[in-house]
């Protein structure tokens, strides 16, 4: 988030706890999606966020949140209760001055509390993401992958992504998932898991002592097996996290369309969907809203 904060969208804005529920159950029933993550923003703002949570939870899917994880220690046995299975923590520094300088928030501690209130309400697996900056916080790779071994959690490091608020992104700050690779490596020997669709290339330590991924979108793409689709809090429906184009479904939802007509609009904007995101490339358009607009 930048210095001078987000404008807040008013609340009539946004959809409501049954608007996404409608469009969640079409989605598994006419496109059979199979897997459903709650993100933001920060998702635990939202007012009662349980109760999403257990409407969500009625579906066949596997279900699951990323958060900053600062209120986890009051939030996460009602979040389990409530039927959410697993929860990625966005975590970018361990280093209490990094921490309050990246996030304008002096909560490192909670976020750490945090942490380990999910693993004790039993959220499994909890993912830890870190976003590696070169010159920023790369300085910091061997301490998150001994912080996720002995925490028995799953690091996800992250490779710098042109959506941040303060579009100050250039290329010569990505730390590639080869450099991770090879620093966690020459500490934690480390094998490579066989690639799905998911989005992180998967790593398991060769003395049993986890795992971690890298999410590498910049210098090793996955467009060609990419699943996913992507719908804002405000409704806006994206085929892709840089896609330059947003339906408004919302402004369909509250027309009083169909579910057969909805259904037809989702996938006209995933047959829409580009071959690639193009960073790195003369083409590449930066999209208008950053991760804290539009999740990831």
């Amino acid at each position: 988030m930048p210095p001078e904060g987000l404008d807040w969208t008013p609340r009539d804005e946004l959809l409501t706890f049954e608007e996404i529920e409608r469009v969640a159950r079409l989605s598994v029933e006419q496109f059979g999606i199979e897997s459903i993550r709650i993100t933001g923003g920060e998702p635990t703002v939202r007012a009662r966020l349980p109760v999403l949570i257990k409407k969500l939870a009625q579906l066949p899917v596997d279900l699951s949140m990323t958060t900053n994880g600062a209120t986890l220690r009051v939030l996460s046995e009602d979040l389990v209760s409530a039927g959410l299975k697993r929860i990625n923590i966005s975590l970018d520094s361990l280093q209490p001055e990094r921490f309050t300088e990246l996030t304008l928030r002096d909560n490192l501690p909670q976020v750490l509390d945090g942490i380990q209130a999910a693993v004790e309400a039993g959220l499994d697996p909890v993912k830890v993401n870190v976003v590696v900056m070169a010159g920023v916080n790369d300085n910091e790779i061997i301490d998150f992958a001994r912080f996720g071994r002995e925490k028995g959690v799953t690091v996800r490091f992250i490779e710098f992504m042109p959506l941040d608020a303060s579009e100050s992104w250039t290329n010569n700050q990505v730390v590639t998932q080869a450099q991770i690779v090879e620093e966690i490596n020459s500490e934690f020997p480390l094998e490579p898991v066989k690639r799905t669709s998911a989005p992180a290339t998967r790593f398991v330590y060769k003395d049993g002592g986890g795992e971690i991924g890298v999410v590498a979108s910049v210098t090793q793409q996955f467009c060609d097996t990419c699943d996913r689709v992507r719908l804002t809090a405000d409704g806006q429906f994206r085929n892709c996290l840089f896609s330059v184009d947003e339906f408004d479904l919302k402004g369909l939802l509250r027309s009083g369309a169909e579910d057969k007509e909805i259904a037809e609009a989702l996938k006209k904007v995933v047959q829409s969907k580009w071959a690639g995101h193009g960073i790195g490339t003369v083409n590449f358009i930066r999209p208008a809203r950053s991760m804290s607009q539009i999740g990831g």
